[in-house]
């Protein structure tokens, strides 16, 4: 829907009047084809091949490992390529403002921006703040500037001259577009514009289909007719007058940020406030690719609540022009224009044909204010527009308008408060009177839509108050002497705040040396670009959706059930059944072998059961599906399948309501180590608290993806999908009643996954294979964002209780915590053990008990995600340390409670397994020393003694992470070496390619082992049929596993060629080959849990590392900057430095979004709310550290994982919560102004919500709190 920029494009036009042509980026999945007339459409694939000659944007993308997955790079390169056809010199501002609208789940975006900086005018080189990759033994850099194909504007694609003929000789003509079910007319004239509105009053008019389109694809509203007016030149036009600017209705907000940018270089100072503020709002209003589209009237128009420009407009005094068959009117925007949720006084027949802005008088003052979930391309949470005027040389309020979005149905007024003020001195005495009529006036009820009531109520008066403190400023310029006007209380706050001006900088990425005397051609421990990179920066690498279809092939749509806890009457397929293009329609009943499939023990149904249960347990359970001949036609055809449900009592939803009904999944596990009651009788202070922890989407840039396509004369199926165990998805066969022989599962490569394509991959493919089946015909299953985030279930959300006993000094002895885990899924086991496993992290504590439970509600199946429940069970133990250093009777630091109570020596765990904790004592003692932390602590709490409502925390977090699986038989690994007669070689094995670059660290085992260059080698997909009875790539295990296997094959092949090298040892590597080749199994470690005895040995290792993160919370609205992080990680000796670094980089990224702000909300009947990027933000380019620091352990080895490498995927993704606690330490400083101290709780994710309200300001004290039970909430806690 506009939200991930993956489909980035550039749109190209020629200007016959102008003689000019101009380029912007777009989303092509709300482009309109029927607008695109004379328009070129440039793509990745346009700009550049490997196949003839790469464009140097794709070139330094993929070079600099700014491409992992891969998904998100053909929109990466178009932005960015978007922007040099603007600026061939961008700086580093403009190229992280053009690649704001773009997401990306793997990188962490610091290599993309790396590749994209190479571009500014000024030289820099991407490896001089990456100097890690300059090692001492003479490693060159990552890329060398002059390696690079050189920029060349005079070279790039011409606007092709037969539209520059057409543009300049064919006379506009109305055009219409006509379709099954809508009409598309685009006029060419205002007159002919005018006349289609008064024919057809309720057709939306199109500009950049930013709003009706995303209405039509996500809620279903039908427009029989749309009216596009993208022709219409009236609409356009731009009018200076002395008293202010004409704008058209239709210019696109990134041409309004253009014009306001170039009046406010022009404009004398005092006639620019309206603006400035304006610029503000733009500078973060949706991406660039919105921007550049959406128009300014559509803005206008939609009067979306939470506008951000709209308050601005009414505050700054800005007028419509507005036109129908009836005349023209001038209607000025105030609180009387937004007259409810999407609508205005428009008439239905009326038409924005302008507006007016006019230029700000001295003395007067016009404001901005947003807060949103994201600092950029996120809706607005609460947005503000203040205006006021002073009476000349006085502080006499002349004029006051105030206005904010978020806070009602539409834009609102605060008429009341202004005429209190108005005519008053602008003083302490007049604003808290101002507040207290803001609180009465701008009034939320608790049930309000989008929740957040408290914070929002507080944020409309913590805005007043930031306008107050820039008016007192502006005051103080204005009035030469000050003895006639009281000193306000914040005199010492009122100075400018430049805190918003900080840039981007780049930190450090240091790697390892190769060991001495390693080959040159060996490159195991040398940074190798990703195998696919520059294929995935071309646009040539096959994502499932990309596989061409085939003849007859069918596209199914899934129906889900829309009840939480029901018994289901009835499915009525009848009406689907009678749509244009539907086939099929497939249920329970057509499923000729297991209707469910098992993963550890546990089962989870594939649809609907009509012969057992006869409920739905969840809204978004699959309850069927309809196939047709189009994606269209399929989704029409499932909106028209009737389910009668009868609902059921005892619904659960919340964790709370789990343990109070005793809603549990077994096993329940419990571990203990020492006796945590006697250490409880022994500790000198007791602590109890609780942490609430957020689920999270896993939001991989591709959703879940597959084909199934009948092939050969025995009932074969060919199953292509996006999915991370291939093996498991072949259960088809179970699910078809045919052997697995028949059914082969092929993965190229996915776009992202974390987990996520696992279960519910396996259980999709055997819904689509079973239409396919049923069918005769091919069957393509691609799911949108929305369903993808309602039926695949996301992270488990946790809620834990912990009772921990400590020393005066801070030494823990005895800690008692219970984890409950929303879970109802296929990997119960797995994560409830992972969670006790890890409730040390890495901290020796004598006496320790942990016990998990699985909760079963009535919400979707939660899944696999990263970490398989360690993230949140580590980051209850650290909020543990946390809670006890805060204590007013410890007075330590967090840093050093965690010191005291750190593993130290030859040490133990909680299940008996012996290790040795040095590296991690190393990687803190170095983390510390580079992140210079003890000068910064200073530095620290001198600024938050200078600052009463920005403060900074800064905090450091270690990491012990266990790598691999408890479960032996899910380590081993397979792998298939063929050796040809013309020396090249082809590696197949049983790791599947996400994205973390498994297939090129297997390509340098194989160059390794067989010792020939990469470029002999190949690896084409991952197959069952091929090799077979994988398992899944997961655990932060699939180098380790298969590497090893690869390495054993390839060691095979070379004892059999032996003989012949001896024979002929000057020869060649082709010479010596013949027709080898061989499959190696790995049988993986040894692992073991014995839950009984409480003892074992899950994990081959561990995985070590450490972060320090400090950040920036402004305490008035909770919005927060991570200042700097620094990471040091214990990985052993890395195989592949470049792709090593951009896990460890995504997967803190990733961390960081988990504990900062990803939330899921859902409705009291359990319906998920955040269903795309529009709702649920995830971290983009603007949320990266303005300092980011990454090192790599020197010295480190480890004898477990081929060549002394270490798991890296997972581990890292824990140590994002640094920032979570650097939150709560400047929340502590905040609330200490206040007069609150001692542990305080704060839940994850710490938004801007939750870290405003933790702050206690007086305006949070200022909101009434709703008494619990007394209203239904907008959304549950789960």
């Amino acid at each position: 829907g506009g939200g991930c920029g993956a489909c980035t494009v550039m749109v190209s036009r020629y200007n016959p009047r102008e003689k000019t042509i101009s380029h912007f980026s777009a989303n092509a999945c709300l482009l309109p084809v029927c607008q695109l007339h004379l328009a070129a459409v440039t793509t990745t694939e346009g700009i550049g091949s490997t196949e003839t000659r790469i464009h140097p944007v794709q070139e330094r993308i993929a070079k600099a490992n700014g491409s992992q997955c891969g998904f998100c790079t053909p929109g990466m390169v178009m932005s960015l390529y978007a922007l040099l056809r603007n600026q061939p010199q961008p700086s580093l501002e403009d190229i992280v403002e053009a690649l704001g609208g773009n997401l990306c789940r793997c990188t962490g975006y610091r290599p993309i921006v790396d590749g994209c900086k190479t571009f500014c005018g000024v030289r820099m080189s991407v490896m001089r703040h990456l100097e890690s990759l300059l090692v001492d033994n003479g490693v060159p850099e990552l890329f060398h500037e002059g390696d690079l194909l050189p920029q060349d504007p005079t070279q790039e694609l011409i606007f092709p001259p037969e539209l520059m003929l057409m543009a300049e000789s064919q006379r506009p003509l109305t055009q219409t577009f006509c379709g099954e079910r809508i009409t598309w007319v685009s006029p060419v004239t205002l007159r002919e514009l005018v006349e289609l509105k008064a024919k057809h009053p309720k057709a939306p008019l199109v500009l950049g289909n930013t709003g009706v389109g995303l209405e039509m694809k996500f809620k279903g509203i039908l427009h029989p007719v749309i009216i596009s007016p993208t022709r219409v030149p009236e609409l356009y036009e731009v009018n200076k007058t002395p008293d202010g600017v004409w704008v058209g209705a239709a210019c696109s907000l990134t041409s309004l940020k253009t014009l306001v940018e170039k009046l406010v270089r022009e404009l004398h100072e005092d006639q620019v406030e309206t603006f400035s503020a304006l610029l503000q709002q733009l500078r973060s209003l949706g991406g660039q690719q919105i921007r550049n589209v959406a128009s300014l009237g559509g803005n206008i128009a939609s009067a979306a609540p939470n506008s951000d420009l709209n308050p601005v407009l009414a505050a700054g005094r800005c007028i419509l022009s507005v036109i129908s068959k009836g005349g023209r009117r001038e209607i000025a925007v105030n609180e009387d224009f937004f007259v409810g949720f999407g609508k205005t006084a428009l008439k239905q027949d009326e038409i924005i044909l302008s507006v007016f802005i006019p230029v700000s008088k001295r003395g007067e003052f016009v404001r901005a204010f947003r807060q949103a979930p994201r600092k950029a391309n996120a809706l607005a949470t609460v947005t503000s527009g203040m205006r006021v005027r002073f009476a000349q040389g006085t502080d006499a309020v002349e004029d006051l308008a105030i206005f904010y979005g978020g806070v009602g149905p539409c834009t609102v007024g605060a008429t009341k408060t202004c005429r209190e003020v108005i005519g008053r001195r602008w003083n302490e005495e007049t604003l808290n009177e101002a507040y207290r009529l803001l609180l009465d006036e701008i009034s939320l009820p608790p049930s309000a839509p989008g929740g957040k009531v408290e914070f929002r109520r507080s944020l409309t008066l913590s805005f007043l108050f930031k306008f107050n403190l820039q008016m007192l400023q502006k005051l103080n310029e204005m009035v030469a002497s000050r003895s006639s006007r009281s000193e306000p209380s914040w005199r010492w706050q009122v100075r400018p705040d430049c805190s918003d001006k900080r840039r981007l900088t780049f930190g450090t990425c240091r790697s390892q040396e190769v060991s001495q005397g390693q080959r040159g051609d060996d490159l195991v421990g040398r940074p190798v670009m990703h195998r696919s990179a520059l294929s995935q920066a071309t646009g040539e690498a096959v994502y499932c959706d990309d596989i061409a279809g085939s003849q007859g092939e069918l596209f199914l749509a899934l129906v889900t059930s829309t009840r939480a806890h029901a018994k289901l009457i009835k499915i009525d397929d009848g009406e689907a059944l009678k749509l244009p293009g539907v086939v099929d329609a497939v249920t329970a009943k057509d499923i000729p072998g297991k209707k469910f499939r098992t993963f550890t023990g546990i089962d989870e149904e594939l649809v609907w059961l009509p012969a057992s249960t006869l409920q739905v347990t969840c809204v978004g359970q699959m309850v069927g599906a309809v196939v047709a001949d189009t994606r269209q036609h399929a989704k029409q055809g499932a909106a028209a399948v009737k389910v009668v449900y009868e609902d059921l009592p005892d619904r659960v939803l919340t964790i709370e309501e789990a343990i109070e009904k005793k809603s549990f999944f077994k096993p329940q596990r419990e571990i203990e180590r020492g006796n945590v009651t006697e250490g409880f009788r022994k500790a000198d202070q007791m602590l109890e608290g609780e942490i609430r922890i957020g689920g999270q989407e896993h939001f991989y840039m591709e959703t879940q993806s597959m084909l199934v396509v009948p092939s050969g004369e025995e009932k074969e199926l060919k199953v292509y999908l996006s999915c991370q165990h291939p093996t498991y998805a072949q259960s088809i066969a179970e699910t078809l009643g045919i052997p697995s022989n028949r059914v082969s599962c092929h993965v190229k490569r996915m776009g992202g996954a974390f987990g996520g394509k696992v279960t519910k991959t396996s259980i999709l493919a055997s819904i689509t294979a079973l239409a396919a089946w049923k069918t005769g015909q091919a069957v393509r299953c691609v799911l949108e964002r929305g369903d993808d985030m309602l039926i695949t279930g996301a992270r488990h959300p946790v809620l834990a209780n912990y009772k921990v006993g400590f020393m005066n000094d801070g030494r823990i002895i005895a800690a008692d915590i219970h984890v409950f885990a929303k879970i109802f899924t296929l990997d119960v086991s797995l994560v409830i053990e992972k969670i006790l496993l890890h409730i040390d992290n890495a901290y020796s504590v004598p006496n320790l008990r942990g016990r998990a439970t699985a909760c079963k509600t009535n919400l979707p199946s939660n899944t696999a995600f990263r970490g398989f429940g360690v993230p949140q069970s580590m980051l209850v133990v650290e909020s543990v340390i946390n809670d006890v250093a805060m204590k007013e009777s410890v007075v330590s630091p967090p840093l050093q409670i965690r010191e005291k109570n750190m593993y130290k020596g030859p040490s133990i765990t909680h299940y008996k397994l012996q290790f040795d904790p040095e590296n991690l004592l190393r990687c803190w003692d170095e983390c510390l020393q580079k992140a210079d932390y003890h000068s910064r602590r200073t530095t620290i709490a001198q600024f938050n003694q200078s600052n009463r409502f920005k403060k900074r925390g800064i905090a450091v977090i270690p990491i012990k992470y266990g790598i691999a699986f408890a479960e032996c038989f899910l380590n081993q690994a397979a792998a298939l070496v063929h050796i040809y007669k013309d020396g090249s070689v082809l590696v197949s094995h049983g790791g599947a390619e996400m994205g973390q670059g498994i297939h090129t660290k297997m390509q340098q085992v194989a160059s390794r082992e067989l010792r020939i260059p990469v470029s002999l080698i190949h690896i084409s997909e991952t197959s069952t049929n091929v090799v077979p009875n994988t398992c899944p790539s997961a655990a932060s295990f699939g180098t380790d596993a298969n590497g090893m296997a690869v390495k054993m094959a390839c060691e095979t092949l070379l004892q059999r060629l032996e003989p012949v090298i001896r024979e002929d040892p000057k020869g060649t590597w082709q010479s010596w080959v013949s027709w080898p080749n061989v499959v190696s199994l790995c049988r993986g470690p040894d692992t073991y849990m014995d839950w009984k005895k409480q003892e074992g040995q899950p994990y081959a290792y561990f995985t070590y590392g450490t972060c320090c993160s400090e950040v920036e919370v402004d305490c008035l609205t909770g919005d927060y900057q991570t200042l700097r992080t620094d990471i040091v990680m214990d990985i052993g000796r890395s195989i592949n430095p470049s792709i090593d670094i951009g896990q460890i980089e995504g997967a803190f990224m990733q961390g960081l979004g988990l504990y900062t702000m990803e939330e899921r909300k859902f409705s009291p009947s359990g319906m998920l709310y955040p269903r795309g990027p529009a709702q649920y933000k995830i971290p983009a380019v603007c949320d990266m550290p303005l300092k980011f620091n990454v090192y790599l352990l020197a010295g480190s080895s480890n004898l477990h994982a081929i060549y002394s490498s270490k798991g890296i995927g997972e581990p890292v993704l824990f140590l994002g919560s640094s920032v979570f606690f650097a939150i709560k330490d400047a929340v502590a400083a905040a609330r200490k102004d206040v007069g609150l101290g001692g542990p305080f709780k704060l839940d994850s994710p710490a938004c801007p919500e939750e870290t405003c309200l933790a702050c206690a300001s007086c305006f949070v004290q200022m909101v009434p709190v709703p008494k619990p039970g007394s209203f239904q909430p907008w959304a549950i806690d789960v």
